[in-house]
């Protein structure tokens, strides 16, 4: 039989074993009740757009279009609006122009190949003994000036080349197109005002829509990335929607005692308009 004193030992040794042991089954029961918790209730959040942007241009000018209105549906890549470009598309011509002129070329590669037949001819001559070096240093020598022009005339319509094609960057840069696909929120200017840092209108991508929620510090850990939830929106729109959790903020706003959740919510067929209130249920993992 164990004395007093080996019970009071074998007590203790146990002691810091069940404390433990409690422990961690109250933190999976808090875990169990919270995430229980998150998926009876239902919390208040707002749909928004998944990207809100303002157009505008790199290039300051005179705006002489703007093709789509507020509500108008547009698609990534596509021209919304234009700058008047007179000059900078008679300089791209220009630049073409130049571009494929090969004139000087032909001519420069034509001296080039007389020259080298000169050069030979002369060359044997004067291995005959019936030339002087002079002459034959002269042939060769304007062999190699025919050379070094057709050289220049190949790199003058290199660089012809190359301003053509800033020219037409130049010109396409006049040329405003909507980096997202989505609606057009609101139009800032008109045709005939200058744009100089001003943006021509705002676009919004509502597809896929965010939902963002906010959650008390009491559903910490509750919801995680990759759950699935219920939208509810507001009437008049109403249904139920499925959307699933992208974001969980992982810093806690100590003043509300809050953190944000965010979710996706496909809106392929744009019914659902961003901006509506509704009501969040999180689901089963």
């Amino acid at each position: 039989m164990k004395t007093r004193r080996q019970k009071t030992e074998y007590g203790q040794k146990r002691t810091p074993a069940i404390l433990f042991i409690v422990a961690v089954t109250s933190t999976f029961l808090w875990l169990g009740i919270t995430e229980v918790k998150a998926q009876s209730l239902e919390f208040d959040g707002l749909i928004e757009p998944k990207l809100s942007t303002n157009v505008g241009s790199s290039t300051p000018g005179i705006l002489e279009s703007v093709s789509v209105d507020r509500g108008d549906m547009v698609k990534e890549g596509q021209v919304v609006a234009m700058l008047q470009a007179g000059v900078e598309k008679s300089t791209m011509e220009l630049a073409k122009a130049r571009a494929e002129m090969d004139a000087t070329i032909k001519a420069k590669r034509a001296e080039l190949e007389y020259a080298e037949r000169n050069k030979e001819r002369k060359k044997e001559l004067y291995e005959r003994k019936t030339l002087s070096f002079q002459e034959w240093d002269e042939a060769e020598t304007r062999r190699i000036l025919a050379e070094l022009a057709l050289n220049e005339a190949l790199e003058a319509k290199r660089l012809a080349e190359l301003e053509y094609k800033r020219s037409v960057e130049v010109v396409k840069r006049m040329s405003i197109r909507s980096p997202v696909q989505g609606v057009v929120v609101e139009r800032y200017l008109h045709p005939g005002e200058y744009i100089e840092d001003k943006p021509v209108m705002k676009l919004a991508q509502i597809d896929p829509l965010h939902v963002e929620v906010i959650m008390p510090v009491s559903m910490l850990g509750a919801v995680k990335v990759g759950m699935v939830a219920e939208v509810k929106p507001e009437a008049p729109v109403g249904g139920v929607y499925r959307a699933k959790v992208t974001i969980v903020d992982k810093v806690v706003d100590a003043a509300s005692g809050t953190f944000g959740v965010r979710l996706e919510l496909p809106n392929s067929d744009y019914k659902l308009p961003p901006g509506l209130k509704c009501r969040v249920r999180f689901l089963n993992p």
